[in-house]
């Protein structure tokens, strides 16, 4: 029994999209080492938002610390909204990839 080339495509797709819950999760436990950025294909920006974290919990004791923790604080409640677009954006460009 042979599958049809849709239902190929369609296990591909199940098996290389992205879960916005998936993301959430990292987003709330791992945020600060900007997990939830790579997963959803951020990579880049994933390690700044890491490197960002490391230089304000390392100069935290010099007080310049505390500026770096602040920007980080606000990307990360910011990626709470952007992430839905993000993995929308991630799926719809799988979708267009298998549906050639």
């Amino acid at each position: 029994m042979s599958e049809t080339p849709e239902s190929q495509r369609l296990m591909e797709y199940d098996a290389m999209s992205k879960s916005p819950v998936l993301t959430y999760i990292l987003w709330f436990f791992l945020g600060f080492l900007g997990a939830h950025r790579m997963y959803a294909g951020r990579v880049l920006s994933g390690l700044i938002m890491l490197a960002v974290w490391g230089i304000g919990t390392v100069t935290v004791y010099i007080l310049i610390g505390w500026a770096f923790l602040a920007v980080w604080a606000i990307w990360w409640v910011i990626d709470a909204f952007l992430i839905p677009g993000w993995i929308r954006d991630y799926n719809l460009g799988i979708a267009q990839r298998l549906s050639r």
